[in-house]
């Protein structure tokens, strides 16, 4: 199953390369190229310290084009984030219908799959933990955090979903209940491993110690 998700490489037409002087005017991007520069931009300057705040003025800098230039791709800064939730979207949820939908695997091994995926993207894609955390959503617009709180919410309805038949056929007398539970905890444990990714400078991995982690909790 694949681990790596991360924006696809576009031209750059940003003329950071010390060479781009002499080098021969660059062709105009292609149509979706720009936005997706812009995308992969605003990824990257979130990596940074203290980049929960990122601006346009700073975004439209380092990419070495006009505010406005920016705005002919995206309506709004909240836009940008919107893409770049989509992008974390269509990832992970692309793997969690993998591990679902995969026959002949029982549901607490699913549920382990999902957490590790889940993990493994964050830890690939250090500047939309802060995205997926909240830090970089604080002063956007609100909407941006109720959809990712539905991100994590449908993480937990997919545990729960593998955890339920698990549960019924170990025996648990209110497998439904117990799903719902367990669910909820192991929700709770992988939102904060990314957040202490993201708060520790990502320093502290979220996948460290993954495996005693999952034995202690499933």
């Amino acid at each position: 199953m694949p681990e790596d998700a991360a924006l696809p490489t576009a031209t750059s037409e940003g003329g950071e390369d010390a060479s781009a002087a002499a080098a021969p005017p660059r062709k105009r991007p292609k149509p979706g190229e720009r936005r997706l520069q812009i995308l992969q931009t605003l990824a990257a300057m979130l990596e940074q310290p203290g980049a929960e705040r990122v601006t346009t003025a700073a975004l439209a800098g380092r990419l070495q084009v006009s505010e406005a230039a920016l705005y002919r791709h995206f309506a709004s800064k909240a836009q940008m984030f919107e893409g770049l939730i989509e992008f974390i979207e269509q990832s992970v949820f692309q793997l969690v219908g993998a591990i679902t939908a995969e026959e002949g695997v029982g549901g607490t091994q699913q549920a382990r799959s999902i957490l590790t995926v889940l993990l493994q993207f964050g830890e690939k894609n250090p500047g939309m933990v802060r995205v997926m955390v909240g830090d970089a959503l604080v002063l956007e617009h609100e909407r941006l955090q109720g959809r990712m709180n539905q991100f994590f919410d449908r993480i937990e309805s997919s545990l729960r979903q593998c955890l339920r038949p698990a549960l019924a056929d170990d025996g648990a007398a209110t497998p439904t209940v117990d799903a719902n539970v367990q669910a909820s905890v192991l929700t709770a444990f992988a939102i904060g491993r990314l957040q202490r990714f993201a708060r520790s400078g990502f320093r502290r991995l979220p996948t460290e110690q993954l495996e005693a982690s999952l034995q202690r909790l499933l």
